[in-house]
């Protein structure tokens, strides 16, 4: 391994943040799983939430994700309940999006705490159930005619808003040392 990859490595495992993640909750098309997966690399997420009830997990290949599976780490749930039950013990605030009369707009959320942001089904969006047991639900300020985004566009916007407030306020929160140096190590096997 060359001297500017290990650099590279650890220039991106130093931006890593362990408090922000993505749900996705059945999402069909593998196409848009692998745009998400870039997109939570590029913010700097470690873990991507793969919530399955009703279709199967994806297959997911490298070319189809630039390659994005190998840097985010991917955890499988077969029920919401265990999934919102983990990420709330882990100290997660949950935000669903959803389109409802109680939704916050994305810009009124602080996305600085400890936040995983729920994203739903092409076709169905973010299940009844998903919503009903987040902390919060929110959607993306629209003025066109069509009221929604492609899924993986609204979560880069959704991830983009998350970065652009922890980079703003000065609360990007990074790894350890430790956790840096363990991940480093990982990675130099990949």
């Amino acid at each position: 391994m060359t001297e500017r990859r290990k650099e590279k490595f650890l220039s991106v495992l130093q931006q890593r943040q362990s408090d922000l993640t993505v749900v996705i909750e059945d999402i069909h098309d593998p196409h848009n799983v692998s745009a998400i997966l870039r997109s939570a690399d590029a913010v700097g997420i470690m873990e991507v939430q793969l919530l399955y009830l009703n279709e199967q997990f994806p297959k997911l290949g490298k070319k189809s994700s630039a390659t994005a599976i190998k840097w985010v780490k991917r955890r499988n749930f077969k029920s919401i309940q265990e999934c919102y039950d983990q990420l709330h013990h882990e100290g997660f605030t949950i935000f669903a999006t959803h389109l409802g009369k109680k939704s916050k707009m994305l810009y009124e959320l602080d996305l600085t705490k400890k936040v995983a942001l729920v994203f739903g089904n092409e076709h169905r969006g973010v299940s009844a159930e998903a919503a009903k047991l987040a902390d919060e639900n929110f959607q993306i300020p629209m003025v066109g005619m069509i009221q929604s985004l492609n899924v993986s566009v609204a979560c880069a916007v959704s991830l983009y808003e998350a970065f652009r407030q922890r980079r703003s306020t000065g609360r990007l929160r990074h790894l350890s040392e430790e956790d840096i140096n363990k991940l480093f190590n990982e990675w130099l096997k990949k």
